[in-house]
């Protein structure tokens, strides 16, 4: 803490230092200034944002695909994946594929994506709406 000092006098003050002048807030009256090096204050920031951005998963996208003609043992077993995906705090894509004519059959598709997502309510919540895109229809769960 020095205090109030002019310019010149800080800036004197900073090179005997061998450091640099830096102002924190300029809006202040009179402006507040920090001597630092300021190499090092952007290396280390620069250290800390890296570390957050690798701590950062929440964004984290998961598909779960299967066909209209699917078993029921074998939907069973989509449905745990899926739930292992939103207990890990990851976002669920379900895709329904339609083969051939099976897409003369929307309403059966429709239902069974339905029927996916309530097995899952407990632990997500469906964003957006089932929509059909070309020869597939999906929706998107997030975790609670």
């Amino acid at each position: 803490m020095l205090g109030v000092l002019p310019l010149n006098e800080a800036l004197g003050k900073a090179e005997e230092y061998g450091l640099d002048l830096v102002e924190i807030s300029p809006n202040a009256n009179p402006p507040v200034a920090k001597i630092m090096d300021f190499g090092k204050f952007k290396y280390e920031q620069a250290r800390l944002d890296k570390k957050q951005k690798q701590k950062q998963k929440i964004g984290e996208l998961k598909e779960v695909r299967f066909g209209i003609k699917i078993g029921k043992h074998d939907l069973e077993i989509k449905t745990k994946q899926a739930e292992t995906f939103l207990k890990n705090k990851m976002k669920v894509q379900i895709l329904l594929r339609f083969k051939g004519r099976e897409i003369t059959h929307k309403d059966l598709g429709f239902k069974l994506v339905e029927d996916f997502v309530k097995g899952l309510q407990d632990i997500s919540k469906q964003e957006g709406n089932i929509k059909q895109q070309g020869m597939t229809l999906s929706t998107i769960l997030v975790p609670k």
